[in-house]
């Protein structure tokens, strides 16, 4: 359809009118759908900066765009009508850069595999499963809408209201039944009714009928006129503990919905705190809901339209708060002895054309993780598997060993619960017959025996796959027998840490038996998110890795046992995706010794170094806060540091330099570069160093590694500002061959040639 462009009155698209200049970045796979919006736009008086019909996306895609209109100055919010993504990675690099300060909400189409098949017609791709695209959006910070009309209402009470800062809504209401109907929405969205303190409850009482509500939802009964309206409102506003209001007014004699329209209008002007309003009905109250969206208040017809809009945007502020909360650092270790040898079992099965590990070769991968398992020994005869048996003790449990049977229990190649030699030699018998009965063709090389783990515990499944558009997906849920019965599950991507671990965990219902249920004891949290995290290590080492279930994964109080496990080998991983999400740099690891004698580690910074980099900057002097950052800054909330420690690899490197004195770990400064949208050939660079570590080589150590990182990322070029009075600065980018220039007054710009 092509694309608009308000704020240049530019129309490159077969629509007739141009939309209001707003603050609105649209863009659609779909031109039916970008007409429709158009439409609706100017009968809401929402208004654009942009309106882009990408279609199949042969050159330009959404990543592209998000990073574009991400920089623009008019562009507040992005909203997305998406079929499919093609550049995953790129996709949510870009999102994750720009949604903590920029609204990103989509319409995904495709949700079921009927819609998807249309919707790869339609563009040419191939749609993936809706799970994971959930999870992606999550992930990214994105805030994701099921119908037009939320992605309309979304769109409108961005453009039009503050964001809002907590889920406890205030109802206003003249009639009960619409005020009970928005309670339920408000509960049912994962909101609050607000408590309304005694001051509001005293100066209410003051002019309201006797027989009003005395509570929230606030009925101020059918004959209220507008100046009660006003003064609840205001009252309202006034109270810390509501968030935001929902304004309802069913058509009655008093109150005239045109005059309290304006009333609304007036009063919202200087309101901090979203004011949404519903007039439910049509004709006596159309007009009123065109003058409140034509003045920026968002105007319904339904209470539940309205909660609805207000929850996905708290949803959505709620979601980046808990993606960049600071994660526990958890000690995961993995060696490279190991990896060697994992990779060696992976290469020896593709070799022989197998491209399912073993349950030996499969548990064996996960043991190298920390993960405990129980270990099969293989029988090839029943005095073998009675021999075995008795070494490991009763009970135990029998398996079918065949290369091509993964799905032991579907052939009866699992037997539970064997007690004595007897019932071993009897099931070993049993067992070859009946697996051979029913898949004759499979080579049968005999059975393994393991010990049968009898502690009662939560029974897990943890797995991976890989997506054809998002590649490797994690799942964690409830195992064993309940897999497929209640379908239990969540999906993360890696790389994990403690915090989006967490978030995993929480979403499903093993989340309750973990903490302890009835008969089952709380489980050790910490080893849980460990096993996690070291099961997605895994998946970023070893990209080979198509399919690996552990199911089930038994948690007990102490520990966590993998009873079973299933790898399924990619013999063409790079044909695929592997990672959206850069992994943790470890290569960038180094370590150098400092003109005292003191060892410091170089390594990447990462969202755990959150409490470490508050410690560092509060060691700085007000000089040493002035030339890395220009100004003063006394305080570093939160927002602040995440923004500096939890960074985008693939756009950003920061390293720090880490010394261990007397076992207390310590950052001593820190060197960054950041690659900008549409820059890919040359970065942004700028170091600190903490003063007490002034004049020990630490600064030399920085400009050499990050030159030696930047040539490693391709970059042809590092550029950065340095103010003119940051003599040390200078002295060392001469020193080290800089080529500096006069920039903006007070400032030299300097700039390194990684080409010589």
């Amino acid at each position: 359809m092509g694309f608009i462009l308000p704020y240049l009155n530019l129309n490159a698209t077969f629509a007739r009118s141009m939309p209001c200049k707003g603050n609105i970045a649209l863009f659609s796979q779909s031109g039916a759908i970008c007409g429709a919006i158009l439409d609706w736009a100017a009968a809401a008086n929402v208004g654009f900066s942009s309106f882009v019909s990408v279609g199949s996306m042969l050159d330009v895609d959404f990543g592209d765009l998000i990073d574009y209109f991400g920089m623009d100055i008019h562009t507040r919010s992005i909203v997305l009508y998406i079929e499919s993504i093609t550049n995953a990675r790129k996709f949510m690099s870009a999102a994750r850069s720009f949604a903590r300060v920029k609204p990103i909400i989509v319409i995904k189409s495709g949700r079921f595999k009927e819609g998807a098949k249309a919707a790869s017609s339609h563009t040419g791709a191939m749609a993936g499963e809706d799970e994971i695209y959930n999870a992606a959006f999550k992930r990214a910070g994105i805030v994701r809408v099921k119908h037009i009309a939320d992605l309309f209402n979304c769109s409108s009470i961005l453009a039009k209201q503050p964001r809002p800062t907590g889920p406890s809504i205030a109802i206003i209401t003249n009639a009960g039944g619409p005020g009970v109907l928005a309670t339920d929405a408000i509960i049912e969205k994962g909101g609050k009714i607000a408590q309304l303190s005694d001051e509001t409850l005293k100066k209410l009482n003051e002019f309201l009928p006797p027989h009003w509500s005395k509570a929230n939802p606030i009925d101020i009964i059918g004959d209220a006129d507008e100046e009660k309206y006003r003064k609840t409102i205001e009252i309202c506003l006034d109270d810390k503990n509501i968030d935001g209001l929902l304004i309802i007014c069913v058509p009655q004699v008093v109150a005239d919905p045109k005059v309290l329209a304006d009333k609304i209008i007036d009063i919202s002007k200087k309101a901090v705190k979203p004011i949404l309003v519903a007039f439910p009905g049509e004709e006596s109250v159309y007009h009123a809901r065109q003058i409140l969206n034509r003045n920026n208040i968002p105007a319904y017809s339904t209470p539940e339209e309205a909660v609805e809009s207000y929850m996905y945007l708290y949803h959505y502020s709620r979601n980046l708060e808990l993606l960049f909360e600071t994660p526990e650092e958890l000690n995961i270790k993995t060696s490279t002895i190991y990896q060697e040898k994992l990779k060696n079992t992976i290469k020896k099965a593709l070799k022989e054309k197998r491209e399912i590990l073993t349950e030996s070769e499969a548990k064996e991968f996960v043991e190298m993780y920390g993960i405990k398992t129980t270990k099969p020994e293989i029988a090839k005869s029943e005095n073998e598997a009675v021999k075995i048996a008795d070494k490991f003790g009763y009970p135990v449990v029998m398996k079918i060993y065949s290369p091509q049977i993964t799905h032991k229990s579907d052939v009866g190649g699992v037997a539970i619960n064997l007690q004595c030699k007897e019932t071993v030699k009897q099931e070993y018998k049993d067992m070859i017959k009946r697996v051979k009965g029913k898949k004759p063709e499979a080579k049968i090389i005999g059975v393994t025996i393991q010990k049968m783990i009898e502690s009662k515990g939560v029974e897990l499944i943890v797995g991976s796959k890989k997506d054809p558009v998002f590649g490797s997906a994690i799942l964690f849920g409830m195992g064993g027998i309940y897999t497929e019965l209640f379908k239990d599950k969540a999906i993360g991507f890696p790389p994990l840490n403690q915090v989006l671990v967490q978030r995993i965990i929480e979403k499903t219902k093993a989340y309750k038996l973990l903490r302890g249920f009835r008969d089952f004891p709380p489980v050790n949290m910490h080893r849980v998110e460990e096993t996690l995290i070291s099961f997605s290590q895994m998946i970023i080492d070893n990209p080979e890795i198509k399919e690996i279930d552990i199911n089930p994964l038994i948690a007990t109080r102490d520990e966590l046992i993998a009873v079973d496990a299933r790898i399924i080998l990619d013999s063409k991983p790079w044909e695929k995706p592997h990672l959206i999400i850069s992994a943790y740099p470890s290569k960038y690891i180094k370590k150098v010794k400092l003109k005292d004698g003191a060892e410091v580690v170089l390594r990447p910074i990462k969202p755990e170094d959150e409490h470490m980099w508050q410690e560092m900057f509060n060691s700085f002097s007000e000089e040493t806060v002035r030339f890395r950052f220009f100004r003063i800054i006394k305080e570093t909330p939160h927002e602040m540091r995440t923004r500096y420690c939890n960074i985008d690899y693939d756009r950003e490197i920061g390293i720090v330099a880490e010394i261990n004195e007397k076992g207390k770990r310590r950052l001593l400064g820190v060197t960054r570069i950041i690659i900008n949208p549409g820059e890919s050939d040359k970065a942004e660079f700028a170091l600190v160093v903490s003063d007490k570590w002034h004049r020990l080589g630490l600064g030399s150590e920085f400009i050499d590694y990050t030159i030696e990182v930047a040539r490693d990322k391709n970059l042809k070029k590092i550029y950065g500002i340095v103010l003119k009075d940051n003599t040390p600065m200078i002295s060392l980018c001469k020193e080290k061959n800089f080529k500096i220039t006069s920039g903006d007054p007070g400032e030299y710009n300097i700039e390194y040639d990684l080409k010589k």
